[in-house]
Parts: structure tokens; C-alpha cells; sequence
């Protein structure tokens, strides 16, 4: 009995090392993709793009765009 827990033990720890291993890989596949989702869905909500701020030279043209036409 004493030479099979010899074997048994390692190879038990082994076992566990690869089941603990293989499961914080999948979560964090998981999570990557959930992220991955989360990054598509924004990109869909915002009709298929990102829509930046206007740039200095547009917020220019614009001000003096709308003071001319107070003007």
C-alpha cells in the first residue's frame, strides 16, 4: 500500500496543478471575450463608429461661422 500512495500523490498533484490550470485559463478566455462583446456592442450603438470631438479648426470655423451670421 505504502508504494502505491508514492505514486498516487504526485501524480493526484498533478492532476489538480492541470485542473486549477485549466480553469483559470478558460475564466480568463472568458472574461476576454465577455470584453471583446462589451467593445462590439459600443461600437454598434454608436452606429458602426467612433464620432470624435471636432477638432480646434472646427470649433474655429464654426464660432466664426455663427458670428457672421449674427453679424
Amino acid at each position: 500500500m505504502d508504494g502505491i500512495s508514492q505514486i498516487a500523490v504526485p501524480i493526484l498533484g498533478i492532476v489538480a496543478a492541470a485542473a486549477v490550470t485549466f480553469y483559470a485559463v478558460s475564466f480568463s478566455e472568458i472574461r476576454e471575450k465577455s470584453f471583446r462583446d462589451l467593445d462590439d456592442s459600443e461600437y454598434e450603438e454608436n452606429n458602426g463608429g467612433f464620432k470624435p470631438s471636432p477638432s480646434s479648426r472646427e470649433r474655429r470655423a464654426r464660432r466664426k461661422a455663427t458670428k457672421n451670421t449674427n453679424s
